[in-house]
């Protein structure tokens, strides 16, 4: 049983924050597939870095969204030169746009390319779990963090989705991008992932000591 899921964001406009750049974010918002590309390259940069990735990405494409088989079956080298092109779309441009691409051809040979197509149909958190771990590029970490972007914000909500997503279900965090609404949020997750950087950190220190 699903509860409260959308099936399509087409019927409804859903309004981002994340990438704190209106076009980005509107691209965000209205297509699965920019929202997974983002918070795949949502690793060591900046969080609105990341997420205005699939915009820039569009526009180097010469395109105003993104499309599954489309990204598959780009030349490789030529698929690079779009993320290094400066400004470059993340500090590991060459490597990024080479997972970018394998998560595109698994999407295409796993769901006819469709990204929502890995949401839409899923009965349980835990089988949506499943299946993002299951994307290139997703380690367990990142799909849940997905899994609460999705609840969170864009009403894709299956019986247990909180729970699958651990800590960055619970409402009310400001613990991930899944939290990010504005600035202010923006700042207090920046805050949270400072925090919880200095007490690892600490007890590294502490355990060597």
């Amino acid at each position: 049983m699903i509860e409260d899921m959308t099936q399509s964001n087409k019927s409804k406009a859903i309004t981002l924050r994340i990438a704190q750049q209106p076009e980005a974010d509107e691209l965000l918002g209205r297509s699965p597939l920019a929202a997974m590309i983002g918070m795949l390259l949502d690793q060591q940069v900046p969080m609105e870095w990341a997420f205005s990735g699939p915009f820039t990405l569009a526009q180097r494409m010469g395109s105003d969204d993104l499309d599954a088989h489309e990204i598959a079956a780009y030349d490789p080298e030529a698929f690079t030169e779009l993320f290094t092109a400066k400004p470059a779309l993340h500090r590991y441009p060459g490597s990024m746009a080479k997972r970018v691409q394998q998560l595109c051809q698994f999407l295409v040979a796993e769901y006819d390319g469709d990204a929502s197509a890995v949401w839409s149909d899923a009965g349980t958190g835990a089988e949506l779990l499943k299946r993002l771990k299951a994307l290139p590029g997703f380690g367990a970490q990142k799909a849940q963090i997905f899994l609460a972007l999705l609840g969170k914000q864009l009403d894709v909500r299956p019986t247990g989705w909180r729970a699958a997503a651990g800590p960055y279900g619970e409402a009310g965090s400001h613990r991930s991008v899944a939290d990010i609404t504005g600035p202010d949020s923006l700042a207090e997750v920046r805050a949270h992932k400072q925090e919880a950087k200095a007490a690892a950190k600490a007890a590294a220190a502490a355990k060597k000591s």
